[in-house]
């Protein structure tokens, strides 16, 4: 029996940790996440007769907004290169309804996972592709080597020999203009290039069993009747910027789209991350018949085969979602878990509630994180030459003031910091050019006759905090 231990995948306690760099509180979603994804790591190494009956356990999580749902979720995808999609459950309806059908969550998850394919491979082949990158710059740079004329009237050579003595001298030119193009020195220089593009509008004239049903849009017809290869037109621009477009070109004709649509397809299906945002929204709250009820019900049932394991048509073939781990999330001020039909409930084996962000945890991620509002902050204002203090009692003071209109108004959660911070350093950052006073200290005077005025009115504070 295989055991996993230098397997390369993290502990849970080890996934907690991490989380825990970025995500303050929220214990038991921390510990709910961490088990899902090792449970991924274990399933690689059962045996293959039972492994392929072994389900994701799928996670429904519970609490207000702007408390770290959605950011568990991102920041868990990370953690295990794992294509990673999110969408709004509100956004969906169900066939017949105008609106895009709940399939359309997967292909976007499949392009998701192109894309990440695509960017692991692209050093696979980058070393060949700045080889041709920079002889079709270089072509581009000396168009036409005919112009270059042998001067010397008295030198009589045959046409052979004049073409020789031609080559030599476009090649020494062509090498002179590698060296320029290697050192940088024509970056600014302009020029001409021909541009291959492919942006040909996606259009989604049928939902459910249209042509986005089968993965098809406007660019794929156009490839069937011959239309192929995208359309090329003529830019100008830097050598610097030539550079990246023509890289970026070479790259996607040296690499094997097939390769990397079948490992996509296998990454996708075995580590997929769906995280359905606001699925409360279409909680059915009571069987009456009008159309929103009946709409929403019918997203639900559209869901159940999904989440429970289905085949989806996308253009890149069929996607199995038997595997893909679906997180879905919701306040439930309006409705409770009880209000999605039974069936879905099932789905979601593993419930989590979070909680209500403390005056502690505001003091925390304030200060703990790796991306703490009071860093960012710090290091937006020293571009300006400005330095910027933050002060313990000024850091209670705000998480202070964060958990009173929280607990008055309506509960934002870590939102509400984004908005207080901007508040109290809207004078700091208007004036920061023109400042002679280069270091600011952030002390609880500071703060409260920033914001006192505002919290206190709360006629104010509706519109500003």
């Amino acid at each position: 029996m295989k055991l996993l231990k230098n397997t390369g995948d993290l502990t849970p306690r080890e996934i907690v940790a991490e989380l825990d760099k970025y995500i303050i509180g929220q214990n038991e979603a921390k510990k709910a996440v961490a088990i899902a994804l090792r449970n991924r790591a274990r399933r690689k190494l059962i045996p293959e007769d039972i492994r392929d009956e072994v389900a994701p356990k799928n996670i429904i999580m519970i609490g207000p907004t702007g408390i770290g749902k959605t950011e568990i979720a991102r920041r868990l995808s990370k953690l295990c290169r794992a294509p990673f999609i999110k969408v709004e459950a509100s956004k969906y309806t169900e066939v017949g309804y105008v609106g895009r059908d709940v399939e359309s969550m997967i292909r976007d998850l499949l392009n998701v996972s192109v894309n990440l394919i695509k960017n692991e491979l692209r050093e696979s082949v980058m070393t060949e592709a700045e080889i041709r990158t920079t002889e079709q710059l270089l072509n581009y740079l000396l168009p036409d080597y005919k112009a270059t004329k042998i001067k010397n009237p008295f030198l009589q050579k045959t046409e052979e020999e004049k073409q020789e003595i031609q080559n030599t001298a476009n090649s020494d030119t062509r090498e002179k203009f590698k060296k320029l193009l290697e050192e940088g020195k024509l970056d600014d220089r302009t020029i001409e290039i021909t541009v291959t593009s492919n942006s040909s509008p996606v259009v989604e004239l049928f939902s459910g069993a249209g042509l986005e049903g089968m993965g098809i849009n406007l660019t794929d017809l156009g490839n069937m009747f011959g239309g192929g290869g995208g359309k090329r037109k003529k830019r100008k621009t830097t050598v610097r910027e030539a550079k990246n477009i023509i890289l970026d070109q070479e790259i996607d004709k040296l690499l094997d789209m097939d390769k990397v649509t079948d490992l996509a397809k296998e990454r996708a299906e075995k580590e997929g991350i769906v995280f359905i945002d606001e699925i409360d929204k279409i909680a059915v709250k009571s069987r009456n018949s009008s159309g929103a009820e009946v709409s929403r019900e019918g997203v639900q049932r559209d869901l159940l085969p999904i989440i429970e394991g289905s085949q989806v048509n996308t253009k890149y073939g069929p996607v199995k979602t038997d595997h893909i781990l679906f997180i879905a999330a919701g306040a439930f001020h309006m409705s409770k878990p009880t209000d999605l039909i039974p069936e879905l409930q099932g789905r979601f084996p593993i419930r989590v509630e979070l909680s209500s962000l403390t005056k502690e945890d505001f003091i925390e991620i304030l200060t703990k994180p790796k991306n703490a509002l009071t860093i960012q902050y710090k290091e937006l204002l020293k571009t300006e030459g400005i330095k910027i203090n933050f002060k313990d009692e000024a850091i209670a003071k705000i998480a202070e003031y964060a958990y009173d209109v929280n607990s008055e108004m309506e509960n934002i959660g870590a939102r509400r910091l984004h908005t207080i911070m901007e508040k109290l350093l809207e004078d700091i950052s208007f004036n920061a050019p023109d400042m002679d006073e280069k270091e600011v200290d952030i002390d609880e005077k500071f703060v409260e006759e920033a914001l006192k005025n505002i919290v206190e009115n709360a006629d104010l504070s509706k519109y500003i905090l």
